[in-house]
C-alpha cells in the first residue's frame, strides 16, 4: 500500500458543501471516525451504523452525503492525505526526494493511516471494488515521487539508468516491508540511508554546472 504521496485524487462526487463551519467540523468527525473504524474492525466489519455511532451522529447524515462504504473511506484517505502531505516545491531532487520518503516513514510509524494498511490489504483481496480503489489510490500517490526522481535522471543527480518508477516502488517498499513484515517500522531518521542505497550517492546537478 503507498497510499499516502502528493498527486491529488479526483474527489468523490458526493461531499458535504457549504461554508458553515459546523458542517465542516462533522465532515471531519465523520472522518476521522471512519479512518479509526476501519483501522479496529478492519472492511468486512466497517459499517456506516457503527461509523455513525462512534461519530456521534445519525447515520441519515452520513448517507445524505456519501452513499456507501466506500465512497466515505475514500474521500477520507484522500482528506487525510490532503491535511498531512509535505510541500516539495524547492530544493533539489534529492533532498525532495528523502522529504517525501521520511514522510511516509513517519506515517508508517505511528498514524491513524498505519493501522488501516491491514484492514485495506485483506479487505482488497476479497472485494472488487476496495482492490480497484486501492491500486488506483496507491498509484496515484506514487507519481509525484516518481516525478520527482525522473528529474533528478534528467538533471545528473541521479545515475541516467534508474527506472524512476520502479526506484520510487522500491524506496516505498522498503518503508511498507518494514512496517507490515517485521516487528518495527523503519526510523524516519534513517530515510536518507534508504534513499542512497535505492538511488546511489549524491551527485551534482548539470544544472549547477
Amino acid at each position: 500500500m503507498e497510499a499516502i504521496l502528493v498527486t491529488p485524487m479526483a474527489k468523490p462526487d458526493v461531499e458535504i458543501a457549504g461554508p458553515d463551519p459546523r458542517v465542516e467540523r462533522t465532515r471531519m468527525v465523520v472522518y476521522q471516525a471512519a479512518l479509526d473504524e476501519l483501522g479496529d474492525v478492519g472492511y468486512g466489519g466497517f459499517t456506516i451504523e457503527s461509523v455513525a455511532a462512534r461519530a456521534g451522529v445519525a447515520k441519515s447524515t452520513i448517507y445524505r452525503h456519501w452513499p456507501d462504504k466506500l465512497t466515505l473511506i475514500g474521500d477520507a484517505f484522500e482528506t487525510s492525505h490532503e491535511q498531512m502531505v509535505p510541500t516539495v516545491e524547492t530544493g533539489t531532487a534529492r533532498e525532495r526526494v528523502i522529504c517525501l520518503v521520511r514522510h511516509v516513514a513517519e506515517v508508517l510509524v505511528d498514524s491513524t493511516f498505519s493501522r488501516c494498511i491491514p484492514a485495506l490489504i485483506e479487505g482488497a483481496a476479497r472485494d472488487e471494488r476496495l482492490r480497484e480503489f486501492h491500486y488506483r489510490y496507491s498509484a496515484l500517490r506514487r507519481q509525484t515521487l516518481t516525478a520527482v526522481i525522473q528529474e533528478g535522471v534528467a538533471t545528473g543527480e541521479f545515475r541516467e539508468d534508474i527506472d524512476a518508477d520502479l526506484a520510487a516502488q522500491t524506496l516505498l517498499g522498503a518503508l511498507f516491508y518494514r512496517r507490515l513484515m517485521s516487528d518495527q517500522p523503519l526510523d524516519p531518521a534513517h530515510a536518507d540511508d534508504v534513499v542512497k542505497t535505492v538511488l546511489g550517492p549524491g551527485r551534482r546537478s548539470r544544472r549547477t554546472r
